[in-house]
Parts: structure tokens; sequence; C-alpha cells
């Protein structure tokens, strides 16, 4: 199965981006990934994945992933991932991974949080 990859900066959010993912990530299309993410961990502190089209992810994908979230905080940056699906969330369980993710139930609840990072890292009177 393939892996659609699709990035997001808006306007309003210069330090955050979205990442959708669909399809599989797994052995042959983590490496896309990762060389689609070099760009963008460079350039914005918060990475929302929305995981909601993702079927399948294999130890491959899982250390993309984790590479990206050790990236982000060693600059005091966020990852979080949205919308995952069962099959994912029990990967992530498995290997004990999600105490050190943000997850996200609603898109208000995603909202909310971006909105608290940008006010935490905006310069005094931004927002």
């Amino acid at each position: 199965m393939a892996l659609s990859i699709d990035i997001q900066r808006p306007g309003d959010a210069l330090w955050t981006a979205r990442v959708t993912l669909a399809g599989s990530l797994d052995g042959t299309t983590a490496p896309r990934l990762e060389e689609a993410l070099k760009p963008l961990l460079g350039a914005v502190r918060h990475v929302v994945f929305d995981l909601a089209d993702l079927k399948f992810i294999s130890s491959a994908g899982i250390r993309v992933l984790l590479a990206a979230r050790k990236e982000l905080k060693a600059r005091d940056g966020s990852f979080a991932m949205h919308r995952l699906q069962p099959q994912i969330v029990k990967v992530f369980e498995i290997i004990g991974a999600l105490p050190g993710f943000d997850i996200f139930t609603s898109e208000k609840e995603l909202d909310d949080y971006l909105a608290a990072m940008q006010r935490k890292h905006a310069s005094p009177g931004v927002l």
C-alpha cells in the first residue's frame, strides 16, 4: 500500500505545521516521509500528525515519528498525533510510546492545544 503525505503550514500559524498521512507507513514508505520532514522540522516548532487515514505502521514508520519528536523536543517544540485509527493506537500501546505523545480526540481539543502552544512561544504582545 502506498503512502500519501500532505504537509500544510497555515499562514496564521507561523510555527505550526500539520502533516496528514494516508495509507501505509512501512519500510518502503518511511524514507519518503523522512525526506519530506527534513526541511519542515527545521522551519517549525510544532507539528501535528493527522493519522485518520493511516491504515498501517511498521517499526520503520515508528522510527521516523520518534526521530521527528526527538528533534522537535530538542528545540523546545512539540509533536502531536491526531485522529489515530484503533490499530495504530494499539501499535503505540504495545511499544509503550503513548505516554510521550500528545494525542487528540477532537478538532477542538487540538485547536485549544495549538493555541496554547502558540501563546507560549509568541513574542510578548503578539497574541
